[in-house]
């Protein structure tokens, strides 16, 4: 493939996907928002240690390994709704998952189901209405409730880890 083919291929699929964003702007201030929240919840999941993950500030509170759970469960329930599929978050046909390994899995797995969803969200199909609950809402607002949901674990998250004396993702890098 020569240089010039390559360039043209190049520019044109940059300019594919800034007119994408351009006629979507809604969508694509969700994917970048869920982008964030997305790579800091990884992270967090990823950076407590695994002996770390019964840890609770207190009897009423999650454990930390219980929190990644929570967000992985609903996040995925969140999803499943703007597709219009049945819903299976939630489901208690096991015991729960303890182990860092598996709660980091469910929260992957999690990921890469929603990944789609917001990827091939656009302004249009957004609006399409859904119900959450007792709530009617639109497919976009769910998923700006999915990313407002993440971001509120990843607060409690965060505290989590600092308590253990560990720099949250969000402020690597701080001063």
């Amino acid at each position: 493939m020569n240089l010039n083919y390559r360039l043209m291929l190049i520019f044109g699929l940059v300019g594919a996907a800034m007119s994408h964003a351009q006629d979507n702007p809604i969508g694509a201030d969700a994917r970048q928002s869920y982008a964030l929240v997305k790579d800091s919840l990884l992270k967090a999941a990823d950076r407590m240690p695994a002996e770390d993950y019964s840890f609770r500030t207190v009897p009423q509170v999650r454990t930390f390994g219980e929190m990644i759970a929570h967000t992985a469960d609903a996040q995925l329930l969140m999803c499943q709704v703007v597709k219009g599929e049945k819903t299976t978050a939630g489901a208690k046909f096991a015991p729960p998952k303890t182990a860092k390994a598996d709660l980091v899995a469910s929260l992957k797995a999690s990921f890469d189901y929603c990944d789609p969803v917001y990827a091939s969200m656009t302004d249009t199909a957004g609006i399409a209405p859904v119900k959450w609950f007792r709530w009617d809402m639109s497919r976009l607002g769910l998923l700006n409730w999915n990313i407002a949901h993440d971001n509120e674990m990843y607060g409690i998250i965060g505290a989590f880890l600092r308590i253990k004396g560990l720099v949250p993702p969000s402020s690597e890098g701080r001063p």
